[in-house]
């Protein structure tokens, strides 16, 4: 069945691993390119899509949540569906898998241009070992092979359709020296036992 966890998962690096999930990448491109088409792309070196978002951002009645001392779980306010993923019933059936089982917070289609770079940085709180943090998974869904993700200076061979966790707090950087645009679903959420032992697991 489609979106179910499986079995077997050969060992990885400590700061990438790849996770037991596999999704349908014709599904995920079909709905890409039917939101590409209605709303965003403005075919800038970087785009992207919000799937899922702060509340007050998806419904502009909603007041700004009040401040607060520390943003990095994303506690500091509701998050809600947009548009964009209610109009994607399959990307809804990938969130839908992780809601099931811990808080979901910001997801996003992100699109590399053909010939962009990302240069390298770290994302401070996005790491399983960092406290009040949120793990950021990573599903591509279109590429070519002169797309290469360095994560600590060591490519990652993500392909399409897998489902990875990265520890992003690490430097990492992108390069996209093909002739094709790069497609990534990623997907925030909020750290707990079934997702530490998922990761745990397949490391």
């Amino acid at each position: 069945m489609e979106n179910e966890i499986e079995p077997s998962i050969s060992k990885t690096h400590n700061d990438r691993v790849l996770l037991p999930f596999q999704f349908d990448v014709s599904k995920m491109l079909k709905e890409f390119e039917d939101l590409k088409q209605q709303h965003l792309i403005k075919y800038e070196y970087y785009d992207t899509i919000p799937l899922r978002a702060p509340a007050h951002i998806v419904d502009k009645s909603l007041p700004f949540p009040p401040p607060a001392d520390d943003y990095a779980d994303g506690s500091w306010t509701d998050w809600l569906d947009t548009t964009e993923l209610k109009e994607s019933p399959y990307l809804t059936s990938i969130v839908n898998t992780f809601k099931e089982h811990t808080k979901v917070t910001l997801v996003r289609l992100l699109r590399l241009a053909p010939g962009a770079v990302v240069k390298e940085h770290n994302d401070p709180t996005l790491a399983l070992e960092i406290e009040k943090s949120v793990v950021r998974l990573t599903i591509p869904i279109f590429g070519n092979d002169d797309v290469t993700f360095y994560l600590n200076n060591t490519p990652v061979a993500m392909q399409p359709g897998e489902c990875w966790y990265l520890k992003l707090n690490d430097p990492h950087k992108i390069t996209n020296y093909g002739k094709t645009e790069r497609v990534n679903l990623t997907i925030d959420m909020i750290p707990n036992n079934w997702l530490r032992n998922i990761i745990k697991k397949a490391n």
